[in-house]
């Protein structure tokens, strides 16, 4: 009697789950399978295979060094590797000053560009549209725009100020090659976010600024209370994707000043390129890019810790 009483409360413990239900199970595996495969293929794999290489003196052409083992040689090479030592410097004054300037113009941009009026589509479209653009391109186009003969940079500066300042050498000068570059990041790079605070933005309820007006507050009053608490995911999105995009800087360096002068504008993506392909050490290399994402990592994570302790706080 007990055992069939056994039998009957496992089988009502545990019903079946509906055939809709298992459907839409295997329908988003399906949908979500291409995506996995590519990050498999494109990023998982090749870490794994950076981490083997790390530890190896794996070079990227073959000749008469067998690649071996070298256990924690390369890691213990950066230690005193100064020119990574620069990178990295350069990377964090990149972040510190590009990602915060850049995400609030863009929200400066968004805010100016939700207004109700005539040709703020217009407006929209000439923000964007250097995100459109290849980077590469961009970055010869502000090389021209940077030269100390003739670009249009140092003509506007000499002509605000009669001719009292100027011209610089902008890609040569060790302690104004940085700053060039970050002006032409922030430039390019500020309407994708621009567009992201204007969706959230829009989805803040109307409602909330009318029965704010209606108890007196201004529109800075309004911005602190209303718009900055609702656009605080959008804000933290925002936040780390320029952070993690401030990290990959490569492009504008390798076009405009190769990692000069005197490594002031070498960053860890270009000096991890440089070094596996124009110098052909390839295990150091890898060493260098699995430290690296060690610290984009340890960037980003107490930044979704605090996110999901904020989610749960508020359920």
């Amino acid at each position: 009697m007990s055992i069939s009483m056994r039998t009957k409360t496992s089988t009502i413990a545990k019903p079946k789950k509906p055939r809709w239900h298992r459907k839409e199970y295997f329908s988003a595996w399906a949908f979500a399978a291409p995506a996995l495969i590519l990050l498999l293929i494109f990023l998982i794999i090749p870490f794994f295979i950076a981490i083997y290489f790390s530890f190896t003196n794996q070079r990227l052409i073959s000749g008469p060094l067998r690649t071996n083992f070298v256990e924690l040689r390369n890691y213990l090479q950066m230690l005193g590797d100064g020119s990574l030592h620069r990178a990295l410097l350069n990377n964090s004054l990149f972040g510190m000053i590009v990602v915060p300037v850049e995400t609030s113009l863009a929200l400066f941009l968004a805010i100016l560009i939700n207004q109700k009026m005539r040709g703020v589509t217009v407006f929209r479209t000439i923000y964007f549209s250097p995100v459109v653009a290849p980077l590469v391109v961009v970055a010869v186009v502000w090389t021209f725009l940077y030269n100390p003969g003739q670009g249009l940079i140092n003509e506007f500066i000499k002509a605000i100020s009669f001719g009292h300042l100027g011209p610089y050498d902008w890609l040569s000068n060790p302690e104004l090659a940085l700053p060039a570059i970050m002006i032409l990041s922030i430039w390019q790079g500020v309407g994708f976010q621009m567009v992201v605070y204007l969706v959230g933005l829009q989805g803040i309820p109307e409602p909330l600024y009318e029965a704010a007006r209606v108890d007196g507050a201004g529109r800075w009053r309004q911005f602190w209370h209303i718009t900055l608490p609702q656009l605080r995911n959008t804000t933290i999105f925002v936040l780390i994707a320029t952070t993690i995009l401030s990290f990959k800087l490569y492009a504008q360096v390798e076009v405009m000043t190769h990692g000069g002068p005197q490594n002031a504008t070498a960053t860890v993506v270009w000096y991890v390129v440089h070094q596996s392909i124009d110098n052909v050490r390839v295990g150091y290399a890898s060493a260098v890019a699995v430290v690296f994402f060690l610290i984009v990592l340890m960037r980003v994570i107490p930044v979704l810790r605090s996110v999901i302790v904020t989610e749960e706080r508020e359920m």
